[in-house]
């Protein structure tokens, strides 16, 4: 298990992509990591983006800030338009990417990144965020997973299975 010992956030609001939260959630944790799930409200059942799987945030971005994790990741779907609203989700991924901790984006969860601040390198994701990734002062590249400093960045639903490599070689360092 390359991962026991890590402690990962991963991040979730209305409307995941199913897969981008579920293959990832369970690959952190089929390599030992402790994963929390975090989002806007506590309580509550996210619905994914299909509507066929559920899952509740353990905690509030405002409970965790000064939590020491490893890695914050995001899905895709319609949650990084949602979730980038909140101002404690933004604080904790900026927080953790200026503190080192590897930042996971796939798909739309640039947008997360782009509201965070920390986009200025590589980057890749849904071609619907090209332009937006392009006017944050990234750099786009399309390819289905890389890492650029400390952000693992993914494109698609088709590349998670490059996407989890790179998390999981990324984490483990």
């Amino acid at each position: 298990m390359k991962l026991k010992d890590k402690k990962i956030a991963m991040l979730i609001g209305p409307g995941y992509e199913d897969f981008e939260f579920w293959v990832v959630y369970m690959r952190m944790l089929e390599e030992g990591a402790d994963v929390d799930v975090i989002g806007m409200e506590k309580g509550v059942e996210y619905t994914s983006k299909h509507g066929c799987l559920t899952k509740e945030a353990d905690f509030l971005a405002s409970e965790v800030l000064d939590e020491d994790y490893d890695g914050v990741l995001v899905p895709g779907g319609w949650t990084p338009d949602k979730i980038r609203r909140d101002k404690d989700i933004v604080e904790l991924v900026r927080k953790n990417h200026e503190a080192g901790k590897i930042i996971g984006l796939i798909c739309h969860a640039g947008l997360v990144g782009i509201s965070a601040g920390i986009i200025d390198g590589k980057a890749t994701g849904s071609l619907g965020i090209k332009d937006d990734i392009i006017n944050a002062g990234g750099t786009w590249v399309d390819k289905a997973a890389f890492r650029d400093g400390n952000i693992v960045w993914g494109r698609v639903v088709k590349d998670i299975p490059s996407y989890c490599r790179e998390l999981v070689n990324a984490l483990a360092e």
